[in-house]
């Protein structure tokens, strides 16, 4: 019995179950990797005056990245059950940190939207490493790892917005690029050294992993329901966050984009909330974890509405509301993932680029409306997108409920061989 509690990662010999500091250093490198896409939120008003543009053209930057994110994660995540991953998360980190580079001097909006569209597409590592690190572990701790590493990945979305909304008020927004471009690539290096040597579980040609991705979608039932849950949370959570920018900084509260990175900064108490739902996955299955999050996001939403109201007060049903939404969608993801992870051992890298594409092409999709409707709607208008959203995902999640049949009572062996003589 002891075999089946092994790390199911890979054929041939795997290497040992990685300990608690490199388990935390592929937290820390998920946190990392994923703020490149999301540290632009906070400074989109930055940009809009630096480049002499509107705030609605500098918001395209933001859409940029999520899209070449997707893009990267349909093209290149499915190399990690192809490639060494030694090498192919360093290589990916080296040309993300050259994209920021050439981001941070960027002399027009369109070289700025290339490169975020570049960046995005290069900073796929964290849907690599949560995958192999899925892998790595046996199975009872998968749901609790997997919370551990988007904890900081969540840290990372947070974080990110703080660090750019700051630095940016403080020296532009071309440093955060310039800082980022420098974390980046201090991390390609250190993880080139830390990453265990693994077997690639995959011998397939790189269209046949195109290919299968699509293939999963389009046999495995519970793989697209998670994406459809991802999607619609996701693009809610985008477009609040993509819009919340305009409010702080617009008429409404007339401050500068520090105060985004403050809002952000509250949110990061959704951190310690994904280890505790992948304990709950582990015990109780992802089903009850996804209609908890769906039912929180709605009352985010409705928190967030009272951010209309400007002052104090609403500043703090932002903080509140954000920070509510944040939970609720990385919860959801812990659960979303978890069950999809649980789906084919050998192809958990394909499982996740399907699941990562649709994700972001719907965060893609909430970036694009969360900003046509601040500008036709206001920011009520914007938190009506996110419980509209939110509803679709919780009306489709109750009909699969209502649909699943009640399992029967297991029928009694007729008797049992004593364990003992069992050869």
């Amino acid at each position: 019995m002891a075999s089946s509690r092994q790390p199911d990662h890979l054929t041939g010999s795997s290497p040992p179950a990685p300990g608690r500091r490199i388990i935390l250093l592929f937290a820390l490198a998920c946190g990392i990797g994923v703020a490149n896409i999301y540290f632009p939120q906070a400074i989109s008003p930055l940009i809009a005056r630096g480049l002499h543009v509107t705030p609605g053209s500098a918001a395209g930057v933001v859409t940029a990245a999520q899209l070449g994110y997707a893009l990267g994660i349909f093209l290149l995540v499915p190399l990690g059950d192809r490639l060494a991953h030694r090498r192919l998360i360093p290589v990916l980190l080296a040309v993300a940190g050259a994209g920021l580079l050439v981001a941070g001097s960027a002399p027009a909006l369109p070289v700025l939207v290339g490169a975020s569209a570049l960046i995005g597409a290069a900073t796929v590592v964290p849907q690599i490493i949560i995958p192999m690190t899925a892998g790595l572990v046996a199975p009872e701790r998968r749901g609790a790892v997997t919370g551990t590493l988007l904890s900081g990945l969540i840290g990372g979305i947070l974080l990110a917005r703080t660090f750019s909304g700051t630095l940016g008020q403080w020296l532009g927004w071309r440093a955060p690029y310039l800082g980022a471009a420098a974390v980046v690539l201090l991390l390609a290096a250190v993880l080139a050294l830390a990453i265990p040597v693994t077997t690639p579980s995959s011998q397939q040609r790189y269209p046949a992993l195109l290919a299968a991705s699509l293939h999963l979608l389009r046999t495995e039932p519970e793989l697209r329901r998670s994406c459809f849950y991802q999607a619609t949370v996701f693009a809610g959570f985008s477009a609040a966050w993509t819009s919340i920018a305009l409010l702080v900084t617009g008429p409404k509260y007339g401050l500068g984009a520090s105060a985004v990175g403050l809002i952000a900064l509250v949110g990061a108490g959704s951190m310690f909330c994904t280890p505790i739902a992948g304990r709950r996955i582990d015990r109780h299955g992802s089903d009850q974890v996804n209609l908890i999050c769906m039912l929180g996001t709605i009352a985010a939403a409705a928190v967030l509405a009272a951010g209309a109201i400007g002052g104090a007060a609403g500043l703090i049903a932002l903080g509140a509301g954000m920070l509510l939404l944040d939970v609720a969608m990385q919860c959801g993801q812990v659960a979303s993932q978890a069950r999809i992870f649980a789906l084919r051992p050998e192809a958990r890298s394909r499982l996740n680029t399907a699941y990562m594409t649709c994700a972001f092409l719907g965060g893609a999709a909430g970036s694009w409306l969360g900003v046509r409707a601040y500008a036709h709607l206001g920011w009520p208008g914007v938190c009506a997108l996110v419980a509209v959203l939110a509803a679709v995902a919780l009306s489709r999640h109750l009909l699969h409920l209502l649909r699943r049949p009640t399992p029967q009572p297991r029928p009694a062996a007729p008797a049992e061989i004593p364990p003992a003589v069992v050869r």
